[in-house]
């Protein structure tokens, strides 16, 4: 099959609900963190916990500031004033509180005057056995990007599954994880005669039972959070957030002076079907990228048909799916930044041999850069691919659609091309939430219909993507080849 050409729709019968595609997790932050992108205190925790009067107590706020609907996110940073705004899918300016949308926001921003907040920003997340396959891959790309995670839990709740794996993935990214161990619903425990510290206790006795499953967290801090109280939680990652900005500073250091130096092709371009060769890459990258993006939609069938069939039936559909397609375009995203990042390279070495050196590189995106923007190439994609009630597909373009998509927004992109957008539009959240649409084949039916033409819609999007990057790439080297040296 010719990787441009109409795929056809992902095989959704009975066969393949026996057994999922396994198919990696996406990249966490697709290259994205450096000295520019904001620190992020991500926080979760179980249920029950008292995160939200945690967060409260670290912002210096009331609770109600710090509330937002089931599933979304909060993300909280430094403003002169307070101010709160929602983001939500399908619309191309934030709702300030005229009105009640549609559907609820991916994210609500809050600004503060707190001065914790001109070190980092926090982002709240929803409650881990909420979160599923899809909430955690979001969870952990805002974490890889954000730099640490703060995990909420009460002194009379243990670590259940979903909290374990969650942790265990983030011990894997490296990103520094904190400890806050507050009285939960029953209190701290009562004193025992002995002189013994029942907090203390309390603290240890999680500390044991978390590094009896993931060890890698060891040197994790544990925090006890008296009611109203995070003065050491804020110490603590104000602290962090000094080391991780100094961090990231030494890791990206300045452009060096020589940004126009002279790069000449490679002695054996001359004669060699160096084009051919090069067609031949895309075609093959965008064949796994087309690949890889189709096996994930098939596991995304398989958890919205579990969810429907098992869970919490046709009522939770729309946000099941929609927190599924956030977790989709930020795998998409990643595999499609990478596709790109992997021909910039393998054209480079076929006219100019070897690996370009960071600022060449450079160089070389921006006028890959301009040729998109010149030629008009690059205007398609940046839009949002919007679910309708029908399941079929529109579309919203502008940077105001894609900003109201993402739960920790992002300094900005380096990458050539903007993020993929999916999501589902508030009609669909109305029409599942309605008593007479609770008819569990009909739903099945509908997510059927509406993943299908998910698929056929992002798969285009994304062959158009990469062949837009080769319509600007191309005459970068053909250009070389001319003259002999790189003239970007």
């Amino acid at each position: 099959m010719e990787p441009g050409a109409r795929r056809p729709a992902t095989d959704l019968n009975h066969d393949r609900l026996r057994s999922t595609v396994s198919v990696p997790a996406p990249r966490p932050h697709s290259g994205r963190t450096g000295p520019d992108e904001p620190l992020a205190v991500i926080v979760t925790g179980p249920a029950g916990a008292g995160r939200r009067a945690v967060l409260a107590a670290l912002l210096e706020t009331d609770l109600a500031a710090v509330t937002v609907p089931d599933g979304s996110y909060l993300a909280v940073g430094y403003g002169r004033s307070a101010r709160r705004t929602a983001y939500v899918p399908g619309s191309r300016q934030p709702h300030s509180g005229a009105g009640q949308p549609t559907r609820p926001p991916r994210r609500t921003q809050l600004t503060s005057p707190n001065p914790m907040l001109r070190h980092f920003g926090v982002v709240d997340c929803p409650d881990t056995a909420s979160l599923g396959v899809a909430g955690v891959r979001v969870l952990l790309e805002a974490a890889a990007r954000g730099g640490a995670v703060l995990f909420v839990i009460g002194a009379d709740q243990s670590f259940d599954r979903a909290d374990l794996d969650l942790l265990t993935e983030l011990a894997a990214t490296g990103v520094e994880v904190f400890f806050a161990v507050t009285p939960g619903a029953a209190g701290w425990p009562a004193e025992d005669g002995a002189g013994l510290d029942p907090v203390a206790i309390s603290v240890d006795a999680h500390r044991v039972a978390l590094l009896a499953s993931v060890p890698a967290l060891a040197d994790a801090p544990w925090l006890p959070v008296p009611p109203g109280d995070a003065e050491k939680v804020r110490r603590a990652l104000v602290c962090w957030s000094s080391r991780e900005g100094l961090r990231r500073a030494s890791q990206s250091p300045p452009e060096g002076a020589e940004t126009t130096r002279r790069v000449s092709v490679a002695a054996t371009v001359a004669g060699s079907d160096w084009a051919g060769r090069f067609d031949s890459h895309v075609r093959a990258a965008v064949h796994r990228l087309r690949q890889n993006v189709s096996l994930e939609l098939a596991n995304i069938h398989l958890r919205v048909v579990r969810e429907i069939v098992f869970c919490g039936g046709p009522a939770s559909l729309a946000a099941v799916l929609d927190r599924e397609l956030h977790a989709l375009s930020l795998l998409a995203t990643a595999e499609c930044d990478a596709t790109v990042d992997q021909l910039i390279d393998d054209g480079y070495a076929l006219v100019f041999g070897g690996t370009a050196e960071p600022d060449v590189r450079r160089r070389i995106i921006r006028a890959v850069s301009w040729g998109l923007a010149e030629n008009g190439r690059s205007r398609d994609t940046g839009r949002v691919l919007l679910v309708t009630t029908t399941g079929g597909i529109a579309t919203l373009s502008g940077p105001g659609a894609l900003a109201a998509l993402d739960v920790h927004p992002a300094a900005g992109r380096h990458e050539v091309l903007p993020p993929v957008g999916l999501a589902l539009s508030g009609s669909c959240y109305q029409h599942w939430r309605a008593p007479e649409n609770a008819d569990q084949t009909r739903a099945r039916i509908w997510s059927q219909r509406a993943l299908r033409e998910i698929e056929l819609e992002l798969l285009r999007d994304l062959s158009q993507r990469v062949e837009a990057v080769r319509l600007a790439f191309e005459p970068v080297l053909a250009d070389a080849v001319d003259h002999g040296i790189l003239l970007a």
